[in-house]
């Protein structure tokens, strides 16, 4: 689904709507009628279209229509000040809290998209915010040498974060409606809350150094070693007959012919 297909409220820092924008298609799924059928306390009639979709409508619009979508297990404190213990299951319980991530639905489109899309909640969007700021920055700052201007990249990258979190949508496939509870209220189903946590952990980010410059040694390059002129041989060849002359007077101490 794309962002312009979304309504105002699914907009980063938006207020969370009193009713939300629910289109449905002119045949009704069986899943969705026997869903709505399974949490309607009032037993109202769905024996239409507009009878379904004014009971989806009222019903994720409750103020206690609020969805678990995952849950993400974040360090309580940041790495310097974690207590160490010979028992992990000791260390684990004083150094790790659960956070759960809750959101609302903003939009359900089962004509075009055949999607439902989710805006976490403020209470979540705190507590994540207040661990990427108090815990996260904290770490890797901590983890990494230091370079110019690394402060000012760690707030960036906190305010990047901020940003992010609060235009966080998640979007899946209309079915997700299967886990609808009482009054509104659910949890995602077929396994679609480790996309989430998945999908939020990528938000958290680390910073990137400056490169530093790397001053290379010169490279020497070999002597190079003389070469002969192609045109030059290495040996000057004589003619055959004075091979024969040389020969000649090594064999003998008698003087050539037209010698002296």
């Amino acid at each position: 689904m794309s962002a312009q297909l979304l309504p105002a409220t699914a907009a980063a820092f938006a207020p969370r709507a009193l009713s939300v924008n629910v289109v449905l298609g002119s045949k009704i799924e069986p899943w969705l009628t026997q869903t709505l059928k399974r949490i309607n306390r009032a037993k109202r009639p769905l024996n239409s279209v507009v009878q379904h979709q004014r009971c989806l409508t009222d019903t994720l619009s409750s103020a206690s229509a609020i969805w678990t979508l995952t849950s993400i297990m974040l360090l309580k404190a940041p790495e310097s000040d974690l207590r160490k213990d010979s028992n992990p299951l000791i260390e684990a319980l004083f150094n790790f809290q659960l956070i759960h991530i809750e959101a609302y639905i903003v939009h359900v489109d089962i004509v075009l998209r055949n999607e439902v899309a989710f805006k976490l909640a403020p209470k979540s969007i705190e507590a994540l915010v207040k661990y990427h700021k108090e815990i996260h920055c904290i770490n890797i700052a901590a983890s990494t040498y230091n370079w110019l201007e690394k402060d000012l990249q760690v707030k960036e990258l906190h305010e990047k974060f901020i940003q992010a979190i609060n235009k966080f949508v998640y979007r899946t496939n209309a079915i997700a409606l299967e886990g609808l509870e009482e009054e509104g209220a659910g949890e995602l189903l077929c396994g679609k809350s480790e996309e989430v946590k998945n999908n939020i952990m990528n938000l958290f980010l680390l910073p990137t150094p400056k490169a530093v410059g790397v001053i290379r040694p010169r490279t020497l390059l070999p002597t190079p070693t003389p070469t002969l002129c192609p045109h030059q041989p290495a040996f000057q060849m004589l003619p055959p007959w004075a091979n024969g002359c040389m020969m000649c007077s090594l064999n003998s101490s008698q003087p050539l012919l037209g010698w002296s």
